[in-house]
């Protein structure tokens, strides 16, 4: 997605600020918003911003470092 999109994007339901997820933080690329703890898919590089297709998500999982093994 373009950055200048998702700079003007915000969440739908408070209308904070999104983060854009891909790779390993997402199974598809999705706009979260931290303070609702959502992400909102983005399929065919079009953002799904309703409520009924948001996942939950945890930003401390996320950012979270792995465990180091014993």
């Amino acid at each position: 997605m373009d950055q200048r999109l998702i700079e003007m994007l915000v969440c739908p339901l408070c209308k904070g600020p999104l983060t854009l997820l891909r790779g390993a933080e997402a199974d598809l690329p999705a706009l979260a918003c931290r303070a609702d703890r959502l992400a909102f898919p983005i399929r065919d590089g079009i953002p799904l911003m309703l409520e009924n297709e948001a996942r939950p998500w945890d930003p401390e999982a996320v950012s979270a470092p792995l465990p180091l093994a014993p």
